[in-house]
């Protein structure tokens, strides 16, 4: 294959990455309100724990620790987020 194919399918994903990632932030911003509603913090270190073991599981070796990087990075802008909602 040449590397056009490679980077046509890399599009491809990053924009399907992209929309999930939406979709999981506007998400986000639902649990944000229900957690500003119901006076409960941004972070919920047992859940996100759950989330990092979880991933860690269904994920191979040799890619584990970049997945893990990643969503670290995730719920830390997800956290994030849901302080710029509570703090609107």
């Amino acid at each position: 294959m040449s590397l056009n194919i490679y980077r046509e399918q890399i599009d491809i994903i990053d924009e399907q990455l992209l929309s999930l990632f939406k979709e999981r932030m506007g998400v986000s911003k639902d649990v944000a309100l229900y957690k500003k509603e119901h006076n409960l913090s941004v972070l919920n270190a047992e859940r996100e724990c759950d989330i990092l073991s979880t991933v860690k599981e269904k994920t191979d070796d040799e890619l584990r620790p970049y997945i893990l990087r990643l969503y670290k990075t995730i719920l830390e802008v997800s956290r994030e987020y849901q302080e710029d909602v509570i703090n609107e």
